[in-house]
């Protein structure tokens, strides 16, 4: 094909009725453990089509089998055909032509997907390589006109750049932009968002439809959330266990699920059910007098750093108020300045001005070892629990370990708190002996609240809590946290880039903009009158299901493929 052919796409296939992708009895096997059970599905050119369900579903093994990506000591049977061909059997040597150019993959994590030692262009030109066009500079041009159509602003700028200098929201184009330089038939999506801000996320999906109606992509998207699934795609299949538990055209599955789990995952999408623990928060708002104190006060903060010879202000002139027994929530985009305003509520940072108090006591301008009655009752939670709890240490000892520091108790003292701290988060005595590696993702978050609230604080700083795990799993654990904070008077810090999990977790929210506070307080107001241009543009952000307005994805143009390459 010409180089100018390449830059400009042909349509090759005409309207056909005939599947792109046809999945039939596919089983899948680990050694002696099948985890995928005769699953079926067809998907349509340039259709879309989301397969959905919690971890360990078998979500993303129906969609490696499809690229034939299984781990090795995996086995596949049953049919997938793709353009009329059994791919399944094909030996690997033949298959190999067909993946990246004609199967295009978008994985989960770019952080992990890219090299961090290689710049964004040298990795890109292997990608280029499957084209077929042989000249370095045409295949740069087509490069830099890729970064340009997935929204990269200077492509010449990420070209020349190694992974840690973009943004996870710039990486993720990048790897988009890489899926579909050769202009595959179709593209296989997992969890393309899952770690990525609202209105990130919100970007990468239009980009996704836009590339979808533009090249005639045909669209595997592999997600937990119904309400994106909902949104972006022409069909689903739910998966539970590794069996399909209804699937049909999203507008059905939607508005009347049939099975008793896909109305369990509709329930617990919290952009579908903003209201679902109102009688949990609501005594959070019990009336008080002006003369109750706060329980958390940051008054005119503000916290510079120097960047490169250049002075930058994370944290401007932020100041919020919050009441005992309350959550409030600190939401915005990466770079909004909710991680250094926590830092320095926990006194991990000074800040340049401004004070900060927990309980009364100042927490701004004092020594890390006076800090240390100010920690016994202020805790953090972090993002991700895997990387937070010590993969060597039992569950017994994560938990007890601030006891042990703080030296609370007698050693039976010490073992009955770990025990009642784990009966507040649910979890059962058999787990004491376990290490992190042996929990589930929900498990292993329940243990992180657990060992925050063994020392009995009064406040807890939750950073992103629930942002790794399931929609399921994270209904459940915010269940948790509400029954603790009406059970305990709890007063929590809630740090989420998930506007609708704020709506049925928070009572009051500051939204953050550059490090500023563009508007802040109740959670009501805010959400259903925002003033600010950013809070609107971060509330429309918000999947939410089916969407009238969706365009339907029309068929333009998508390069030639050659049809004896499945030969």
């Amino acid at each position: 094909m010409a180089s100018q052919d390449r830059l400009t796409p042909t349509l090759l296939y005409p309207a056909t009725a005939a599947p792109l992708l046809k999945v039939r009895n596919l089983s899948v096997s680990y050694g002696r453990q099948e985890v995928v059970h005769d699953v079926g599905f067809e998907l349509g050119r340039g259709k879309s089509l989301a397969l959905i369900g919690e971890s360990g579903s078998g979500k993303s093994t129906i969609a490696r089998a499809v690229l034939r990506l299984l781990p090795s000591g995996a086995s596949a049977s049953g049919q997938v055909e793709f353009e009329g061909q059994e791919i399944l059997a094909l030996p690997e040597r033949r298959f190999r032509p067909l993946r990246g150019r004609a199967i295009g993959f978008v994985p989960q994590d770019p952080g992990n997907s890219l090299n961090p030692v290689r710049t964004i262009g040298v990795q890109a030109m292997e990608a280029a390589a499957l084209t077929g066009e042989t000249n370095t500079a045409i295949r740069k041009a087509l490069i830099l006109e890729t970064f340009a159509q997935v929204g990269l602003d200077n492509p010449q700028r990420v070209y020349d750049s190694y992974p840690h200098q973009l943004s996870g929201g710039m990486l993720q184009r990048v790897l988009i932009g890489l899926a579909v330089l050769p202009r595959p038939a179709l593209l296989v999506a997992d969890e393309p968002t899952s770690a990525l801000d609202v209105t990130i996320q919100k970007r990468i999906l239009d980009l996704l439809s836009r590339l979808q109606q533009d090249l005639d992509i045909s669209l595997l998207l592999i997600t937990h959330d119904l309400a994106i699934a909902a949104e972006r795609t022409d069909s689903l299949v739910v998966l539970k266990n590794g069996s399909v538990q209804e699937a049909g055209k999203t507008s059905s599955v939607f508005s009347s699920p049939a099975s008793a789990y896909a109305r369990k995952l509709h329930a617990d999408v919290p952009a579908l059910n903003p209201d679902r623990y109102a009688k949990l928060r609501d005594p959070g708002l019990r009336p008080r007098t002006s003369r109750e104190a706060p329980k958390i006060e940051v008054s005119a903060v503000t916290k510079t750093f120097a960047v490169d010879g250049k002075i930058l202000t994370a944290v401007d002139n932020v100041s919020f108020a919050v009441p005992a027994g309350t959550t409030h929530a600190l939401v915005g985009e990466s770079g909004s300045g909710k991680t250094t305003t926590i830092r320095l509520l926990l006194g991990l940072e000074e800040p340049d001005s401004g004070e900060i108090s927990v309980a009364g006591d100042r927490v701004s301008g004092r020594s890390h070892q006076s800090l240390r009655s100010v920690w016994r009752h202020l805790q953090l939670v972090y993002q991700n629990p895997f990387t937070s709890l010590d993969p060597t240490w039992t569950v017994e000892h994560l938990v007890r370990e601030p006891l042990d520091r703080f030296r609370i108790g007698t050693s039976q003292e010490r073992a009955a708190q770990v025990r009642e701290a784990l009966a507040n988060v649910g979890l059962a005595e058999h787990l004491l002996s376990r290490k992190p590696g042996a929990l589930s993702g929900g498990q292993r978050q329940r243990v992180a609240i657990a060992r925050s609230l063994v020392l009995k604080p009064d406040v807890i700083v939750l950073d992103e809590p629930t942002s790794a795990l399931d929609v399921s799993v994270q209904a459940d654990i915010v269940e948790v946290l509400l029954t603790l904070q009406a059970k305990l008077g709890l007063t929590y810090i809630f740090v989420s880039h998930d506007l609708a999990l704020v709506r049925q977790l928070a009572h009051t929210v500051s939204v953050m903009k550059q490090g500023s506070v563009v508007e802040q307080g109740s959670v009501t107001d805010i959400f259903e009158n925002p003033r600010h241009a950013y809070t609107a543009s971060l509330l429309e952000s918000i999947p939410a299901g089916i969407s009238e307005a969706r365009p339907a994805l029309q068929p333009k143009a998508r390069h030639t493929y050659r049809q004896e390459q499945l030969a």
